[in-house]
């Protein structure tokens, strides 16, 4: 699934060794002699001087060195050595490696996290056959900051977690198996994890995720997960929509567009994945995650257009567009949320519509929030973590869009699409501060890159675990 990443070496070297070229040349200041030998350095230097090779952070370049140790010598690019910059060159290290790799880069101990989370978001790899092979180690040598190293792998195993969740296939990923993984996987890191069936949703009135639920063989359900650390600082709640696959219902999708929508549970994935961090660095905040999951399938039983469906709450919606379904199962969670948990702030994420991409292309969330501070607070985190996202308005002018003659509203008002879909959840969000994340553009990529590998990308995952935890010392 991903690289183990390591303190220090307690085996043989590996035969490839990464370095760091920063703007005056390489970095070699602290790096032990038995992984880079003097005449290793010799050489290295030689041929630094001689080419020149890039600083960039994000670009390696491989030097085989014959007759010597290591056999295999990476020179990665540092650039100023930012944090954002280390996290970049850790990725890129560790796709250039593609198996052990010692990686000889002392850095600050801030950096030193960031190094180590880019190493895990770069050797992820998604595949459904059982492994061949012990997973690939990456041992980061002189330094000796293990808290620093714990923080960075906790980032990036919790985005990682969050990728694996969102590329299963939904041949395995029903809305019980993403259930049980989450209980499975945050149980033992303190989490308590109730996952509530159909019947108590009936009884409950989630009619929403009832409504996308019932086309599906394999029934929905709300994955309850709360992390109460003593003396939290706050309680804060996210909402991750767990679609585990979308063909559409009755207004179907074009085969193209729904051959990857195994990732439509990148938002629930994102949510468990910044919950995993937060458990696994005893954050001293309190968090719920919510996750309504679904599977929007075609049935006999499927919720039609024309039908209106009851949320948790009573408010109603009237069904234009069963393939507007996200915010259906988003309305009865953000409902309940603000009903029963009483939070300080809550967020949703989402998949939620192809309006986003055509705005904000496929590197960038939308974010969309009546609260100035809440949005400052997501806009930071984004900053922090290389996830970036942008503001977008929630225009009242676009209200009437919304009106139904027999419900509370439609679900399916047309465009502007992204914005009409966060007003049509605004309602359910109630007093409480709240906002609304829309990653269909950067939940998924196309190719390796940067810090993302092919398929779900996790994106959320680290900016939510970041703003989460600035709440601790805030």
């Amino acid at each position: 699934m991903t690289i183990d990443v390591r303190l220090g070496i307690d085996e043989p070297a590996p035969e490839t060794v990464a370095v760091g070229v920063g703007p005056c040349g390489l970095v070699l200041d602290g790096v032990p002699t038995d992984v880079l030998p003097v005449s290793g350095r010799s050489l290295l230097e030689a041929f630094v001087a001689e080419s020149e090779p890039s600083a960039k952070a994000g670009e390696v370049r491989e030097l085989p060195l014959p007759g010597e140790l290591p056999a295999r010598v990476l020179l990665a690019g540092l650039g100023s050595s930012t944090p954002a910059e280390l996290r970049l060159a850790g990725a890129a290290i560790a796709r250039a490696a593609g198996g052990d790799v010692a990686v000889a880069i002392p850095v600050s101990s801030n950096a030193l996290a960031a190094l180590a989370e880019g190493l895990l978001l770069g050797g992820y790899r998604f595949d459904a056959r059982p492994p061949t092979r012990p997973a690939a180690r990456a041992w980061l040598v002189g330094a000796g900051d293990a808290a620093a190293v714990d923080r960075g792998v906790a980032y990036g195993q919790g985005a990682t977690w969050a990728r694996q969740l969102a590329n299963t296939r939904a041949s395995t990923k029903t809305p019980m198996w993403v259930a049980r993984a989450a209980e499975e996987t945050l149980t033992p890191l303190g989490v308590r994890v109730s996952t509530r069936d159909a019947y108590w949703l009936a009884e409950q009135s989630f009619g929403g995720t009832l409504a996308v639920g019932r086309s599906s063989m394999s029934p929905p359900c709300l994955v309850e997960a709360r992390w109460r650390p003593r003396g939290a600082a706050a309680h804060l709640v996210v909402v991750g929509k767990g679609i585990t696959f979308d063909t559409g219902g009755y207004n179907l999708k074009p085969g193209a567009s729904m051959k990857t929508m195994y990732t439509d549970v990148a938002g629930a994935a994102a949510a468990l994945g910044a919950l995993h961090v937060v458990a696994a660095l005893r954050v001293p905040v309190g968090l719920t995650v919510l996750v309504p999951l679904a599977e929007n399938a075609v049935s006999g039983s499927a919720m039609r257009p024309g039908d209106v469906i009851r949320h948790h709450g009573g408010r109603t919606t009237e069904i234009i567009n069963t393939d507007a379904e996200g915010r259906l199962v988003l309305a009865d969670a953000l409902a309940y949320a603000v009903g029963r948990l009483r939070p300080a702030a809550v967020v949703d994420i989402a998949t939620l519509t192809g309006g986003i991409k055509v705005a904000l292309g496929l590197g960038t969330g939308g974010l969309f929030t009546p609260s100035d501070e809440l949005a400052a607070a997501l806009l930071q985190a984004g900053d922090d973590t290389g996830e970036p996202l942008w503001r977008m308005p929630l225009e009242d002018d676009y209200a009437e869009l919304l009106s139904s003659d027999i419900a509370d509203a439609n679900n399916s008002s047309g465009q502007p699409q992204a914005v009409t879909a966060a007003m049509f959840l605004r309602p359910f969000a109630g007093d409480a501060p709240w906002a609304h994340l829309d990653i269909a553009g950067p939940a998924r990529a196309g190719s390796d890159g940067g810090l993302v590998t092919r398929g779900a990308t996790g994106f959320g995952a680290r900016l939510l675990a970041r703003w989460i935890e600035a709440h601790a010392v805030g």
